[in-house]
């Protein structure tokens, strides 16, 4: 799966949890200028971990990758 696979999966995910349309999420905008709160961020890692079998919580997540979706698209594609 490359780079681009998986911000576009990202940003569809975002767009469902948020309830915005794709072309209005960028990715390289700060989640919080989003308007997602914690709620949103706990809904995003449980779609990241279903949609990438990715287990976050022994990944090494920080904070620096979840800044983006750029960010977190880079980071997951750095654990696939």
């Amino acid at each position: 799966m490359t780079l681009q696979d998986i911000q576009d999966k990202l940003i569809k995910g975002i767009a469902a949890i948020t309830a915005k349309d794709e072309s209005s999420i960028a990715p390289d905008v700060p989640f919080h200028k989003l308007g997602i709160d914690s709620l949103g961020f706990v809904e995003i890692l449980v779609f990241i971990e279903k949609t990438f079998n990715l287990q976050l919580i022994e990944s090494g997540l920080d904070k620096k990758d979840f800044e983006t979706i750029r960010s977190l698209a880079a980071f997951i594609h750095m654990k696939l």
